[in-house]
This record gives C-alpha cells, structure tokens and sequence, in this order.
C-alpha cells in the first residue's frame, strides 16, 4: 500500500476514534427521516444531516439501482418520510412512480440538481447504445460531488430550519475531506504514464472519473446494466483490448461476472481478484463508505495496472 493511503487511512480512524470519544453520552433523537435511493447517497445524506436526520436507504450496499424494483414495505418508508434523496439523471427513474404509490407528501431532492452530465460511450466500439445516453454516474468524480453536499444540505435546511447552521457545518467539514481526497487521488494517478491507463470494467460506470483523473474505460455494457451487450460489441471490444493493450479487466461488485470472464478467456488479460465499486458501497469494509470506496477503487485500479 503506497504511504499516501495509508497515512491518510491512518488519520480518518485516528479522528473517528476522538469523535466517538468526545460524542454525548445520549445522542439526540433524530429530527428528520428521511430515505435515499440507493447506498452511495445514503452516506452523503449521512455525512450531512449528522444524528438529526434517521436516514434508510432502498437500495443498500450490493445491490443494483439499474435494475431495482420497489417492494410494499419499501413504499411505507417513503411515504413516511419528510424528505427523499435520489439521484436524478436517469439512474433511479422508478423513484417517481415509488413517490406518486406511496403517496409522498415531503420534500423531494435530486442530488445531482445543476450539474451538467457527460454523455455514456457510443457506439462507435460497438459496446455502447445506438445514441449516448447521459451519464448519471457523478459520483465518480469526487470534486462533482460537492454540488450533491450543497444540493443535500438545502434540502435538509427547507425542511428544518432550526438544524440548518448544522447542516452547513458538516457540509463544509465533508467538503474540506472531499477536497482532500480529489488531492489525493490526483497525486496517486501522476505516478502512472498516460499509456497504462487503459481499464476493462464491466458497465459505463467510470466516465466522470475518466475524465476527472486522466483514465481510459472500456467496458461492454453502456451506462445502464439494464442493456445489454451485443456479440457483435463484445468481438469488437476484445479486438480493441488486444490492440490497445489493455492493462487490467474488472468484474463491478453488482454486476454478472460471466461477460468480463469471457473477455478475460478470449484476450488472456486476467481480471483481477478485487471488484470495482461502481454504483453501490460494500456491506462492510474498506470501500462501506464513500470516501472509502473511492480510495480503494483508486487503490486497486492502480495496483492492477502496476501488475502488469
């Protein structure tokens, strides 16, 4: 593990361990409830709202947001809850069909509200749709993320006034820690040459972080898991890993392996034994919350490039 990781990984415990310790010994009772679309927003939500705002989210770590279907009970949530957090862009487009069963009557706030999307792969290798779709994958980019703090922020603030000056506080103190680890991963990937950093991963996942930090994806599958990839796609993308010489071949934790498992056979690039994280955090671990998933991520797509 490079010094800069573990130096700051060291820091986030070491500062995790002060606040429990300095924490009341009877935590207030949340003011708020409020839901997330899917897991990566839940702890943005999390981060700002701090113990006055309970927050659940409907698609929890593992699981696939493209291909989410509501359930009964899930409805409950949100039409109890005050505010409901998603994304936008496309990525959870069920969530108005959810608001308007569950009879919601609270504050809905899109996350990505004001940020300019990128447009998915096209289908120039054969692997993406017939016209670009636009990328609701913003997280990617931890520097874009800021607008999603502001966004959460003023919407925790029109629903509770009283909690607002609280609600900037930790917007700003987890803005401080974004800026840190947009930082962080600049300086990671400058030790890399240009020409390496060619990555196979399972879907049109990682195109703000493409173009954030300088990386080159390919992938199979277009921006949403819901296509799916053509034989014809598939040919051309392993022609083009062959030629490119591609450095390193993911499997995505929510997706099939199968798809990369056959373009590992029929280019001998070997995908590596660490899943990249894409559109959910990990139950637990290293990559449970956003900050960690976007360390490790950095981490493991750079040791796998290195490898080769």
């Amino acid at each position: 593990m490079k010094p800069v990781f573990r130096s700051l990984r060291l820091a986030a415990v070491s500062l995790a361990a002060v606040v429990g310790l300095c924490a009341p010994a009877g935590a207030a009772e949340p003011v708020l409830r409020a839901v997330a679309s899917f897991s990566i927003l839940g702890d943005l939500v999390r981060q700002v709202g701090g113990e006055r705002v309970a927050v659940e989210v409907l698609v929890g770590p593992g699981s696939d947001a493209h291909v989410y279907s509501p359930k009964p009970a899930q409805a409950k949530q949100v039409g109890q809850a005050q505010l409901v957090f998603s994304n936008g862009m496309g990525f959870d487009g069920w969530m108005t069909r959810l608001l308007k069963s569950a009879g919601f009557k609270g504050r809905h706030v899109i996350a990505s509200a004001g940020i300019q999307p990128l447009k998915g792969a096209a289908d120039e290798h054969g692997h993406g749709p017939a016209q670009a779709a636009d990328d609701p994958h913003v997280w990617q980019d931890v520097a874009r993320v800021q607008a999603y703090v502001k966004n959460i922020a003023q919407g925790l603030c029109a629903a509770d006034a009283a909690g607002c000056d609280s609600y900037r506080r930790h917007a700003a103190a987890y803005g401080q820690q974004l800026d840190a680890l947009d930082q962080e991963i600049r300086r990671a990937w400058s030790a890399i040459p240009a020409q390496q950093r060619l990555v196979i991963s399972s879907h049109d996942a990682f195109g703000y972080y493409a173009s954030a930090y300088g990386v080159r994806f390919l992938a199979p599958q277009g921006v949403s898991t819901d296509s799916e990839a053509s034989a014809q796609g598939v040919a051309r993308l392993v022609r083009q890993i062959r030629q490119e010489k591609a450095s390193a071949l993911f499997v995505e934790s929510i997706a099939d392996p199968r798809l990369i498992e056959q373009i590992a056979r029929e280019t001998g690039l070997k995908a590596s034994s660490e899943g990249l994280y894409s559109d959910s955090l990990a139950p637990r671990g290293e990559a449970a919350s956003y900050l960690g998933m976007m360390r490790y991520n950095t981490r493991v797509l750079i040791a796998a490039i290195q490898r080769r």
